[in-house]
């Protein structure tokens, strides 16, 4: 049994315009000790799909189907009371910017000892201890000096250190991070990623790593979803989804990065813009933007297609290419 069990989820938010499907029947495992990334340019569903794990979506989402299951246990459903044992106990997350998800006028000690007191049965004392260990864990020296200083106080670097240190201090089984390096130079960057494949490593929990940089994803996962439009266009192995993709929107992601080997060239970046999710169309949602577009993507949605035991994509180009070779099936 999977650590965390996703099946065909749909997520939406009900606003004045209409309906906004931002999560389309998305399915997937996470197991225990591994790093999932997800990725996919704004607006494709990536944050919600983490949101709807945690169920702390805005007033206006709901989870409409699907089903989420950790170590065994529904959480769709399961109502606030659950949610808030699973929540930084068992299932963590990071959020993009560091600073809107501190309180200014806490000192940082205070903010980790109050996750700590929250989630755990520690004391006072126990907590603050484990605040210091957990800032000396990552990595922010003079950690006693630290807990009586304000978030104003650290840089970019050390803030995101110090939500890592708060998403830890429990130590949860799952972390999810989103899009965690987004706001830090190229140096924290690394540093960053260094640090939590090394705590990775160290407690063995799994990570869900949400960003649109494929440079992450290549550092950091074994398995690899991408999604556009709310859903999942293709899932495999790292290996699998950086030398062989075999969907048109990943293939224009992975034309779209600067490599070794098209220094001087011009990047091709995807042509167009995201679809508009309120006129969700019949066929393919990336057909619009697609070079290689046939009649079939306008007119149909291309079902799951296996394209071998550790990579599936959801592209016409597939089966067509099945259908020439006169081999593999839908």
């Amino acid at each position: 049994m999977a650590l965390l069990e996703v099946r065909d989820l749909h997520t939406s938010f009900f606003t004045d315009a209409g309906e906004v499907r931002a999560v389309n029947g998305v399915s997937f495992d996470l197991d225990y000790g591994k790093v999932l990334g997800i990725v996919g340019e704004s607006g494709s569903g990536k944050s919600v799909t983490a949101y709807s794990i945690m169920q702390i979506l805005a007033n206006t989402g709901k989870i409409v189907s699907g089903s989420i299951k950790y170590n065994g246990q529904e959480l769709v459903g399961a109502g606030e009371k659950v949610m808030k044992e699973i929540r930084g106990n068992k299932i963590s997350i990071i959020f993009q910017d560091p600073m809107t998800s501190l309180n200014p006028t806490y000192t940082i000690g205070r903010q980790l000892r109050e996750a700590i007191l929250l989630h755990t049965d520690r004391n006072k004392e126990e907590a603050k201890a484990r605040a210091i260990e957990m800032l000396k864990l990552v990595n922010i020296n003079e950690p006693e000096k630290r807990m009586k200083q304000y978030p104003h106080e650290f840089s970019g670097g050390m803030r995101q250190r110090m939500m890592i240190a708060m998403a830890l201090a429990c130590e949860p089984d799952i972390l999810i991070a989103d899009e965690p390096t987004t706001a830090l130079d190229v140096t924290i960057q690394a540093g960053i990623l260094e640090l939590m494949k090394d705590i990775q490593k160290k407690i063995g929990m799994a990570i869900i790593m949400i960003t649109h940089d494929l440079g992450v994803v290549a550092q950091m996962c074994d398995e690899v979803i991408v999604m556009y439009a709310g859903s999942i266009c293709e899932q495999g192995t790292e290996d699998e989804i950086f030398y062989n993709p075999c969907h048109e929107y990943t293939k224009g992601l992975m034309r779209s990065i600067p490599t070794s080997d098209n220094q001087g060239e011009k990047l091709q970046p995807i042509t167009g813009t995201p679809i508009d999710l309120l006129n969700m169309p019949k066929g393919c949602a990336f057909a619009p933007r697609c070079d290689a577009a046939m009649k079939i993507c306008i007119r149909e949605k291309c079902e799951r297609f296996q394209i071998n035991d550790d990579h599936a994509a959801a592209c016409w180009m597939n089966v067509k290419k099945a259908a020439e070779e006169g081999g593999a099936t839908a």
